[in-house]
C-alpha cells in the first residue's frame, strides 16, 4: 500500500484536472482556474511522495505524464478556447448570435496546438535524461500557469486584461509560441535552489525581485507577468551563459 500513495496523490492531480474540465462546460472558468492550480499542487507533491518513501518507478513516471496531460496539456487548451470566445464577443461588431467567419473559427480552435505539443513534449521529457536540474523547453505546468492566470485576470482585474490580453490576436500569438516552446531545444531554468550562492541562483534571484517589484506596482495584475517575465529570464541567461543548475 505504501508503493501506492504517490501514484494515489498522482490521480488526485489527474481528478482535479478532469473537474477543471466539467467546470468549463458549465462556463465556471474561474473554478476550472483554481482547479488546474490544485492540480499542481498534487503534481508537486507525488513527486515528493516518492522521493520520500523511496517508491520511484516507471509506472509511476508513466502515470504522471498522463495526468499531467490532462491537468497542463488539456485544460489550458479549454481556457484558452474560451478566452478567445469570450474576446470576440466581448467585441463591439460581435454578439452571442453573431455567425463566425472562417478566420475566426480558426482562432477559437487554434488552442488544439497546445495538447498536440504538450504530449510531444512530455514523451519527449520521459526519454530526456538532460532536464534534471533544469529545462530543455518549457515546462507544461509553466503554461498551464500562463492561461490559469489570464483567466484569474479575466476576472479579478478588468482592467489589465482588456488592455494586454483581451485582443484575439495577442491570445492567438500566445497559443502558437507557448506552444513552440514546449518543444523548442531552449534551456529554461527550474525554480529549484539547491544552494544559496549568487553565480548559481542569479537567474532565480532577479527572477523573484522582479516579481516582487511587479507585484508592488501591479498587485493581482503581476500574475499575467510571471511566466512572460520567466520566458524572458530564461532567454536572458541563456545568451548570457549564466548557469541555470
Amino acid at each position: 500500500m505504501r508503493k501506492q500513495i504517490p501514484n494515489l496523490i498522482t490521480c488526485m492531480n489527474v481528478i482535479s484536472g478532469t473537474m477543471a474540465v466539467f467546470m468549463a462546460m458549465y462556463d465556471n472558468l474561474l473554478v476550472a482556474a483554481l482547479l488546474v492550480l490544485l492540480a499542481m499542487v498534487f503534481d508537486f507533491f507525488d513527486g515528493f511522495a516518492a522521493r520520500l518513501l523511496h517508491v520511484r518507478s516507471e509506472m509511476g513516471k508513466e502515470l504522471d505524464s498522463m495526468a499531467d496531460m490532462v491537468s497542463f496539456g488539456v485544460v489550458p487548451a479549454v481556457m484558452a478556447h474560451l478566452l478567445i470566445k469570450l474576446s470576440l464577443l466581448s467585441g463591439a461588431q460581435y454578439s452571442p448570435d453573431s455567425s463566425y467567419s472562417w478566420v475566426e473559427y480558426v482562432l477559437m480552435y487554434s488552442p488544439l496546438l497546445i495538447p498536440a505539443f504538450s504530449a510531444f513534449r512530455l514523451a519527449k521529457f520521459n526519454l530526456d535524461t538532460r532536464q534534471t536540474y533544469s529545462f530543455i523547453g518549457m515546462p507544461t505546468p509553466a503554461n498551464a500557469l500562463f492561461w490559469v492566470c489570464l483567466v484569474l485576470s479575466y476576472y479579478w482585474n478588468n482592467e489589465l486584461f482588456p488592455c494586454l490580453w483581451g485582443n484575439v490576436w495577442v491570445l492567438f500569438g500566445c497559443v502558437v509560441v507557448l506552444s513552440v516552446l514546449l518543444v523548442v531545444e531552449l534551456p529554461m531554468f527550474s525554480l529549484k535552489i539547491t544552494d544559496f550562492s549568487w553565480k548559481s541562483n542569479r537567474v532565480r534571484y532577479l527572477y523573484f525581485g522582479t516579481a516582487i517589484l511587479l507585484a508592488i506596482l501591479f498587485q493581482i495584475g503581476f500574475l499575467t507577468f510571471l511566466i512572460p517575465l520567466y520566458i524572458l529570464f530564461s532567454l536572458v541567461g541563456y545568451w548570457a551563459g549564466w548557469t541555470t543548475k
